[in-house]
């Protein structure tokens, strides 16, 4: 029996795509990362697909665009030191944790403990179009 269904697995590339095209069309990402079990191949049915989205615009926190955008519903809203999480949960009962993060958040010199637990954890780059965050993974190997 497979870990997760292809149905879910489909959902997980179909909201990724969603994120990236979104920040694709917004100049102020500069990148976007899945991290924890989706990125390294280790997800489970009842695991939520964890996407972090390097902007320095905290409107793109706002809770209302990424209901609109993933169709769902926030669960929690939360911070994180520079982290801004939304939690939401879509019809199929899948849940995507966007978590907003600052520029430095990807900083190299020195990469922060924090951000270096969470690169090292696993993590993909689907979006990164000035290599901000190839840099970052670079600098955590």
């Amino acid at each position: 029996m497979p870990v997760v269904t292809q149905h879910r697995a489909e959902e997980v590339q179909s909201v990724i795509g969603k994120v990236c095209s979104w920040a694709a069309a917004h100049d102020d990402v500069r990148g976007v990362v899945v991290v924890g079990s989706w990125a390294r191949d280790a997800a489970r049915m009842d695991s939520d697909v964890d996407i972090l989205v390097l902007t320095d615009t905290s409107a793109h926190a706002e809770a209302e665009s990424w209901t609109r955008l993933l169709d769902g519903h926030v669960v929690r809203q939360q911070e994180w030191g520079p982290l801004r999480e939304v939690r939401l949960q879509r019809p199929s009962g899948f849940e995507v944790e966007m978590g907003i993060v600052p520029l430095s958040w990807a900083g190299t010199d020195p990469v922060d403990a924090g951000t270096y637990r969470v690169i090292n954890d696993g993590h993909r780059i689907v979006y990164d179009p000035d290599g901000t965050l190839e840099t970052l993974s670079a600098a955590c190997r």
